[in-house]
């Protein structure tokens, strides 16, 4: 969710040609130009106060990571600098570097993207928006309003989760003040810097992967599916608002349906015009976009950002929650007893587990997307829509099923059928 195409290389991560190894034979800069050269910075990052666990000091950077996608489609890390200012004692590392110095410094980038990731990408931009959304049709919209009918089951057990996670996770005394790099003061200034940067486009994938410049991006099934399921929704959600909404005009003069949309833009974005979030809707098209966001992120995003996450996880140097000892400043000072000694305690890598693995399981009383056990339309259009939809939903998950056989690591979390249909867990 961070990585994007670069055409520039930001000033303060000096790589030049003559540094950066590429596949291939030609150099950053016709690279660059070609549109081969990808990047993720972990600048919201930058000026966190890492945590103290175990009585020992932790260490969180901020990290800039460049990548290139090689003659034969792959996408390969060929740079990294751990801190966001450049200077002596903040080399820049490349994979011709020494194994353990190569080793680290993937090491401290991948413990950076645990913390972003869990906050930023998971935390923020599902579990609470699916919040805000839910909350403000309760408080807004009766449930004989359409959408009400079309969005409540998408907001299942979502208020009974967060309340869990405020209680044991992200509290004072919770797993993340307790066990993360971050720690209780670090996530709190993590979560208003990327509120800060939040934006209504970063929230729907086909504007998202154009303004990232990732449609060429090899083996991104993530977009490849994402894309597809989008479009899905969005022909069942305006099938349902157009059979409501005959013209623009009746979505301006549905009070209730404006409620829920100013209340979303002040208590969720917190009136924060930069966001691009609607303050209020004026056609059926902004209407079905919006509806489509809210479907998609309770579901699809969801499931996307989480499912996956023991998966990945579980392989603890792979997503260290946090590092106990700082970066190398100089090359050719690491080994591989320095970096055992970075890693985190057994306690720490054993509470990180455990939430991954938890967050990672199917609910019990699991909903696919798509499914209505409560039936809340009884008109024969929207149930014949409902149908379609569900029908839509089986030929991409079968679509799905088929790629994957073919694949070393099928990517399943976005297969319909696996989904659940709200932020249930």
């Amino acid at each position: 969710m961070l990585i994007r195409r670069c055409s520039v290389i930001p000033k303060n991560f000096p790589v030049t040609d003559c540094m950066a190894f590429l596949h291939g034979q030609r150099s950053l800069k016709e690279e660059l130009k070609n549109g081969n050269i990808y990047l993720c910075d972990y600048k919201l990052l930058d000026g966190v106060e890492a945590n103290t666990i175990n009585g020992k000091k932790q260490y969180l950077m901020a990290p800039l990571v460049l990548l290139h996608k090689t003659p034969d489609d792959k996408l390969m890390p060929v740079a990294i600098q751990l801190k966001q200012t450049p200077g002596e004692d903040n080399p820049i590392f490349f994979p011709t570097d020494s194994e353990y110095d190569w080793l680290m410094a993937k090491l401290f980038v991948r413990s950076a993207d645990f913390n972003y990731h869990e906050l930023n990408v998971h935390l923020l931009r599902t579990h609470l928006l699916a919040e805000v959304f839910a909350v403000s049709i309760l408080r807004n919209v009766p449930m004989v309003h359409p959408l009400y009918k079309l969005l409540i089951p998408h907001t299942r057990y979502t208020l009974q989760i967060n309340l869990m996670a405020r209680k044991l996770l992200i509290s004072k005394n919770g797993v993340f003040a307790q066990f993360t790099a971050c720690g209780g003061e670090g996530m709190s200034t993590i979560l208003r810097k990327t509120m800060e940067s939040m934006t209504y486009s970063s929230l729907c994938i086909p504007d998202d992967i154009a303004e990232r410049g990732l449609k060429d991006v090899p083996d991104y099934y993530y977009r490849d599916d994402g894309l597809k399921l989008w479009d899905i929704i969005h022909k069942f959600v305006h099938g349902i608002l157009s059979y409501y909404y005959k013209s623009d005009a009746d979505v301006e003069k549905d009070s209730e349906l404006q409620k829920w949309i100013l209340d979303i833009f002040v208590q969720g974005f917190l009136s924060n015009p930069t966001t691009g979030i609607p303050q209020g809707f004026t056609t059926v098209a902004a209407l079905v976009k919006f509806v489509t966001m809210v479907i998609f992120t309770c579901s699809l995003q969801h499931s996307a950002v989480n499912s996956g996450q023991f998966d990945y996880g579980a392989w603890m140097p792979n997503t260290p929650v946090s590092l106990q000892l700082p970066p190398p400043t100089t090359k050719g000072t690491t080994s591989e007893a320095t970096m055992l000694e970075t890693l985190p305690d057994v306690n720490v890598t054993v509470q990180g587990m455990s939430v991954l693995h938890l967050l990672s399981m199917q609910s019990t009383d699991f909903v696919p997307l798509g499914q209505y056990p409560d039936e809340h339309f009884f008109e024969e259009i929207p149930c014949k829509l409902i149908k379609t939809f569900q029908g839509d939903l089986e030929k991409q998950s079968e679509v799905i099923k088929v790629r994957n056989e073919n694949m070393d690591v099928p990517y399943t979390y976005m297969n319909p059928t696996l989904v659940e249909n709200s932020v249930a867990i």
